[in-house]
């Protein structure tokens, strides 16, 4: 599943935004969402950072690319997880949209 959050914050921005909120780049950070998923991200390099969203008993993998206008998020929801993608796509687009504020 692809989803695309839209900005006009431009690339650097971006990045620096998320890098205060998420941790250094070289670093690793790992946040509860709510209560209902624990989150693992890592920068594979400055325009790329890979996450692994745990919920529910299934590890979701997914990466962010960083682009000039918009976060393109890659999101690997397993066939068990099926009947959450609605869900899964509500909160990456509420904590990502909060992430570009």
């Amino acid at each position: 599943m692809q989803i695309t959050l839209p900005h006009t914050l431009g690339k650097d921005e971006v990045r620096r935004r998320l890098e205060s909120r998420l941790g250094d780049a070289s670093g690793k950070a790992s946040e509860l969402i709510g209560g209902m998923a624990q989150v693992e991200t890592s920068w594979v390099d400055s325009d790329h950072l890979a996450m692994n969203i745990s919920a529910m008993g299934f590890t979701i993998p997914s990466t962010v690319a960083i682009e000039e206008n918009q976060l393109v998020f890659d999101v690997d929801v397993p066939a068990g997880l099926g009947f959450a993608r609605g869900m899964i796509e509500g909160m990456i687009r509420e904590k990502g949209e909060k992430l570009l504020v």
